[in-house]
């Protein structure tokens, strides 16, 4: 379920949650099929981002965001459980990439 911008957004794209005005009133409810005339109005109201139907896109690299994960758990590399806990999070991510 990505978040994305409104201005990324495009009819027929379905909400996932519902979207609320700073007051936490519901302007839009979850599973409306946005047309041109609501993503207008998302865009008088303010709102910056939605979550939407559909898989998220990766940001950065799969080798850019394994590094990252390496140079996190350097210091307690050796720790039996933080490697446990590096090859979960590897794994997931490795998931991740080769999903998309």
């Amino acid at each position: 379920m990505p978040k994305i911008p409104v201005d990324k957004v495009e009819p027929g794209m379905k909400l996932v949650k519902p979207v609320l005005n700073k007051s936490g009133m519901v302007l839009l409810a979850e599973g409306t099929e946005l047309t041109e005339v609501w993503i207008e109005r998302l865009h008088n109201m303010g709102i910056e981002q939605i979550h939407v139907e559909g898989q998220s896109k990766p940001l950065a690299p799969k080798e850019q965001v394994l590094e990252e994960l390496s140079l996190r758990f350097k210091a307690v590399k050796d720790k039996p459980y933080m490697s446990t806990i590096m090859k979960a999070v590897r794994e997931h991510i490795e998931g991740l990439y080769d999903g998309s």
